[in-house]
């Protein structure tokens, strides 16, 4: 039977609509072997994250994705300018709900159907609960998704329009948790966190797919901007899998990008720290990011150091420059996405040294 194995303690659970964290509070990953990976058998499916569906712990004959899948995946790799030929950005904002979320949200979503659920819970800063609403509409599952009041309008407009019931709280984005997860609790419903639930993951790991098989390989560099850590992580068991079939020769160095207003994880790297201390966030306009107590800063910290990466902060200024050039490039992003290019030009690239850019997020979503 499928399991979950605590990330803290090892102790270990069967995989239940209600379960979402240890009795210890930590967080839950999946019992698991690294998948075999057969490259030949990615074209027996479509051209999105469900290309990958043999590297996903579901059971072989399960067709339940066809019923939720969008589309989403698939998104194109380019080249950033042509007088930087080895840095390319990965347009991930070219998605249903437009975020890379849509990664995750399809997996994560495909499993509570499997499960039989009738209802969940999540909370987010914003792409994440689009994500999720747009997909728990496609399962025919409702939906409550917990949000700052101080969210971008149109990310609350495209909730909405999902037919999620939005929660808004006053407060901080882990006050936005506390309040969801006791929802969790007391209404004894699936909590489809992109943090804490690992099917999430298995379907943020699909952008290493990606990246592998249009780059033929892997790159030297990725530069990934973190808050909860739900692409590090993701682009992190992708090439770890590639890497343990010896389909890549070596990991690419996770270049890890905060806000320098709310940079637990930048703070727990320069102390060499195995867990990130939470912090207080100064506010930034960069609230994809702005995790003050992000709940697996061991995970990600382990990711960053075992690639041989680093973390980088962004000032604010920074940030809204990088939009303004991306712009001016043909890329309209929010803000967010904005401090990975800032986070690129702060970088030390070394010559010819292959990276990639996420756009993670369409511009049209900000405030």
């Amino acid at each position: 039977m499928e399991q979950y194995i605590c990330n803290r303690c090892g102790k270990k659970y069967d995989i239940t609509p209600t379960i979402w964290r240890c009795e210890c509070s930590g967080v839950l990953d999946l019992v698991k072997d690294t998948p075999e990976i057969d490259v030949a058998a990615w074209n027996n499916y479509p051209n999105s994250v469900w290309r990958y569906f043999e590297t996903m712990p579901f059971a072989k004959d399960s067709r339940t994705w066809e019923s939720v899948t969008m589309g989403e995946g698939g998104s194109p790799l380019i080249v950033l300018d042509p007088l930087e030929p080895t840095t390319y950005v990965k347009v991930d904002y070219m998605m249903p709900t437009l975020s890379f979320k849509d990664r995750g949200a399809a997996v994560l979503m495909t499993k509570a159907k499997e499960l039989g659920v009738s209802k969940v819970i999540a909370d987010s800063s914003g792409n994440a609960g689009t994500a999720i609403a747009a997909y728990a509409a496609r399962c025919n599952i409702a939906c409550d998704i917990y949000l700052s009041d101080e969210t971008s309008p149109k990310k609350i407009a495209q909730i909405k329009a999902h037919g999620a019931t939005i929660k808004e709280i006053h407060g901080t984005r882990e006050d936005i948790a506390a309040a969801a997860q006791k929802a969790v609790d007391e209404e004894k419903v699936f909590y489809a966190s992109h943090v804490y639930n690992p099917y999430f993951y298995e379907g943020t790991k699909t952008y290493a797919y990606e990246i592998y098989e249009q780059l033929q390989g892997a790159p030297d560099s990725l530069i990934i901007p973190v808050g909860n850590g739900t692409l590090v992580l993701g682009a992190y068991y992708g090439f770890k899998e590639l890497f343990e079939n010896k389909l890549i020769e070596k990991m690419p160095k996770i270049i890890a990008i905060q806000a320098a207003n709310c940079a637990p994880l930048v703070k727990a790297y320069e102390k060499d720290d195995a867990i990130a201390d939470p912090v207080t966030n100064q506010g930034t306009l960069a609230e994809g990011i702005a995790i003050a107590a992000p709940a697996r800063s061991k995970q990600i910290l382990e990711a960053v150091r075992e690639t041989k990466g680093t973390f980088i902060d962004i000032k604010e200024e920074e940030i809204l420059n990088s939009r303004e050039i991306l712009a001016d490039k043909g890329f309209y992003v929010e803000v967010t996405t904005a401090a990975n290019y800032a986070g690129y030009l702060k970088y030390k690239k070394e010559p010819g040294e292959k990276m990639i850019i996420p756009l993670c997020g369409a511009g049209i979503k900000s405030k």
